[in-house]
């Protein structure tokens, strides 16, 4: 098999690939075993975004920062995410590969700019899930108490031995866990919305409790600070690119699952929220963010220990779930040649079940280890960090339909280009409102990789970082000129010369 580099295989079926004799020692790349398809993968996308646990463990954040104004700053963050999720469509049916957004980044804007995504996506990756595991411990208080580090931890652990299975496995697993926990945020929506204690119109007149307890007004930078978060409360609908070389008929069903997984998980987030906010007995209560004992006060104990219940399984579920994605990030890298040799060839290793354990392995223990470290400033770094990853992802749905790339039988997104522009106007005005510090800790971890991409990777570009795409998306019976075209399009993207153009 032969390693196909940055470009994709366009509408006539030609990629470009490097023949084994070109990279010396280099063994040829593994693929993913195809075995999911439209249900499989919404579920396990949707399990990713893990709507209650983001409605119980994220949210209450923003109800501090936001009171009032939380629903509708949501309800902007995810008309944001449409956009969004169009560049993820399109991108991900040009490109489906385990490396999500780097293989589309690289491919499009160059292996640089692939880099950078990609150490974006990683950051946002290896810590979210134990920020998010160490939650359990306040859900599981009306049964056990037990430390949030050791709870967190050992989420973590069952997720990692999780993520070991077949992924059609995992996928029944973690749609059980999500029927909980959609059943969990419907109890709280009923809730809410049967003990209205305010009428609609303060969903538009953001209010929050001040120093003293009494009401003041949200700010526009309060609001435009918030966008950051709200875009990570959806986040996890991008999870669909990373699973698709295991999704069947991808070029179908990337752009299905990913819009679909946005308007469920926008659904199941938004109208609890909306009920939140209208049923809390006083602005005090709202801002809190302590949703748990507004449940009891609208029931009673049984019911608020149920809804505690069903989020410390959508917490596991969580965590189950993105081991399963860090992982398939982290192997594609090793595939795609990001480390030393020896480091590529134990992340890219495969198990009996075809889940790359290695990489498991890698994500879940120091997950593990992290939920021992104080990590208060993660939420505002994580923030910046998704905001940053959709920015480049936007910039490359702009070059998604030059050259070859506009030959491809793909999924495309209306209103192109206006659409990415937008994004990318929006989203350069978030970065530029957020506290310096998350900035600076961001910017500090981007020059870090830069240094690493001029000192290791780039003299070595003839043999690492080759992004690959399974062979199972190329099409045969490319002409000449298609064929001459993706040569210079290659070129201008940086591939290496020896990279050739193979009819399939």
């Amino acid at each position: 098999m032969t390693d196909i580099l940055s470009q994709p295989p366009t509408g006539d079926r030609t990629a470009v690939t490097t023949d084994a004799a070109d990279a010396p020692g280099q063994d040829s790349p593994k693929t993913l075993k195809r075995s999911i398809g439209v249900v499989g993968g919404t579920l396990l996308t949707l399990s990713c975004v893990t709507p209650a646990s983001t409605l119980f463990v994220v949210v209450p954040d923003l109800f501090a920062d936001l009171g009032t104004f939380t629903a509708l700053t949501i309800a902007i963050g995810s008309l944001l995410c449409i956009a969004v999720a169009f560049c993820y469509s399109e991108l991900g049916t040009l490109i489906p590969s385990a490396g999500g957004e780097y293989a589309m980044v690289s491919t499009l804007t160059g292996r640089l700019a692939g880099w950078l995504v990609f150490v974006l996506s990683l950051l946002v990756v290896m810590i979210v899930p134990p920020v998010i595991a160490m939650g359990t411990a306040d859900y599981l208080a009306p049964v056990v108490h037990i430390p949030a580090p050791i709870a967190g931890a050992a989420v973590m652990l069952l997720a990692t031995l999780a993520g070991l299975l077949d992924l059609r496995a995992n996928a029944w697993i973690t749609g059980i866990f999500l029927v909980l926990e959609v059943v969990a945020a419907g109890v709280v929506a009923v809730l809410g919305f049967a003990h209205t204690e305010r009428g609609g119109a303060a969903l538009l007149h953001g209010t929050v409790a001040g120093p003293t307890g009494t009401p003041g007004p949200v700010t526009a930078l309060l609001i435009v600070s918030g966008l950051a978060i709200a875009l990570f409360v959806t986040q996890g609908f991008s999870t669909a690119v990373y699973l698709s070389e295991e999704l069947e008929d991808p070029r179908r069903n990337v752009a299905r699952t990913v819009l679909a997984t946005l308007a469920i998980s926008t659904a199941v987030i938004l109208v609890p929220v909306i009920a939140i906010t209208l049923g809390a007995p006083s602005l005090e209560a709202l801002t809190s963010g302590d949703i748990g004992t507004m449940v009891t006060a609208w029931s009673n104990s049984a019911v608020g220990t149920f809804v505690s219940l069903c989020v410390a399984l959508a917490i596991i579920n969580a965590g189950i779930v993105m081991v399963i994605q860090n992982s398939r990030v982290l192997f594609a890298s090793a595939r795609d040649k990001a480390w030393p040799r020896p480091v590529n060839e134990g992340l890219s290793r495969l198990g009996r079940f075809g889940s790359p354990w290695v990489a498991t392995l890698v994500v879940g223990l120091p997950g593990a280890a992290l939920c021992f470290v104080n990590l208060d400033t993660l939420y505002g770094v994580t923030g910046v960090s998704v905001s940053g990853m959709y920015l480049l992802v936007a910039i490359a749905a702009l070059a998604a339909r030059r050259g070859a790339h506009k030959k491809m039988a793909a999924w495309r997104m209306p209103l192109w280009p206006a659409v990415p522009l937008l994004l990318i106007v929006v989203l350069v005005y978030i970065l530029s409102q957020q506290e310096m510090q998350y900035l600076l800790w961001t910017g500090g971890i981007v020059a870090v990789a830069t240094v690493y991409w001029a000192g290791y990777l780039r003299p070595r570009q003839d043999t690492h970082w080759l992004v690959t795409l399974p062979e199972d998306t190329l099409l045969p019976d490319a002409d000449a000129d298609a064929e001459a075209e993706i040569e210079v399009d290659a070129e201008s993207a940086g591939i290496p010369a020896r990279a050739t153009a193979e009819t399939r």
